[in-house]
């Protein structure tokens, strides 16, 4: 695929990032529960990075899904070995949000 054609704006891809962005906020400002915070939350910011994703760039379904799983994968696998801890980044809101600090 030609790199000129590969970069393409998706309004509907847009739309859903920032409608899902605007439930992970309120997930985090406002759902005490659980359950929902730590894994539906975590499902999804898997949703909306893939949004996001293909909001900005045209790949296929499958090359999308199977580079943000490896994404979500590599993220949890990050968190299982408290990388942030052992980077000493506790204090970095940055990588806080980023990496997160629980294995889910």
């Amino acid at each position: 695929m030609d790199k000129n054609t590969m970069l393409k704006f998706d309004k509907t891809y847009f739309v859903l990032t920032i409608l899902l962005f605007i439930v992970e906020v309120l997930i985090a400002l406002y759902v005490k529960y659980r359950f929902i915070r730590p894994y539906f939350s975590n499902v999804l910011i898997v949703i909306l990075i893939y949004c996001f994703i293909k909001s900005l760039i045209k790949l296929k379904v499958l090359t999308t899904a199977i580079f943000v799983l490896l994404l979500a994968c590599g993220i949890e696998t990050l968190q299982y070995f408290s990388v942030v801890e052992k980077l000493k980044l506790e204090n970095s809101g940055i990588a806080l949000m980023a990496i997160g600090t629980s294995f889910e």
